[in-house]
C-alpha cells in the first residue's frame, strides 16, 4: 500500500471524491488530515478551474489535505486520472499529521511528520505564480472558481 496526499477535487466533499470510493479503480483507505511541512503555491487555474499545486517549495502556504493508503490498482488509476507525468508529477512530500483515524498498522500518528506522495506540477504558465494561493481547496468556495468536471468539459 502507498500513502497519497490529496488536496484538491479528490478530497471528501469535492467533485471527484467518488473516484476514491469506486472499487473498480482500486482500494483506498482514509488515514487522516495533514498539511505540508513546506509551503507550496496551491492555485486555481485554466478554463476548467483546476487546482494545481505548483512544485515550488517555500512559496505559497502550508497546504491542507487528506492522507489515503491506496493499493497498486488505485495508484495506477490516480496516475492516469492526474495525467501523470504529463500534467502532474507524483512526488514525495513531508506532511504534519493534524487528525488521524483509529490507531492501526501503518496509520500515521497525530502530530508526527510523515511522508506521502502527492501530485504537483512543474509545467505551468508563468503567470500562475502571481495567482492567489490557498491553504485549503474547496471547489465551492468564496473564490467563485467552481471546478468543471471532466464530463462537463467541451471536447476541444
Amino acid at each position: 500500500m502507498t500513502h497519497i496526499f490529496v488536496y484538491g477535487t479528490l478530497k471528501k466533499g469535492q467533485p471527484n471524491y467518488y473516484r476514491m470510493l469506486d472499487i473498480a479503480n482500486g482500494k483506498s483507505e482514509f488515514l487522516g488530515y495533514a498539511s505540508t511541512v513546506e509551503k507550496y503555491p496551491l492555485v486555481i487555474a485554466g478554463k476548467y478551474n483546476i487546482p494545481f499545486l505548483l512544485n515550488v517549495p517555500g512559496m505559497g502556504q502550508h497546504v491542507q489535505g487528506e492522507i489515503y493508503s491506496v493499493d497498486d490498482q488505485m495508484l495506477k488509476f490516480l496516475d492516469r486520472f492526474e495525467s501523470c507525468p504529463q500534467m502532474y508529477q507524483r512526488t514525495r512530500v513531508l506532511l504534519k499529521v493534524e487528525q488521524c483515524v483509529e490507531d492501526g498498522e501503518g496509520t500515521p500518528k497525530l502530530g508526527i511528520t510523515t511522508e506521502a506522495f502527492l501530485y504537483s506540477t512543474t509545467t505551468y504558465m508563468p503567470d500562475w505564480l502571481e495567482k492567489p494561493t490557498f491553504s485549503s481547496y474547496d471547489s465551492y468556495g468564496d473564490h467563485g472558481l467552481c471546478y468543471v468536471t471532466q464530463e462537463a468539459r467541451d471536447s476541444d
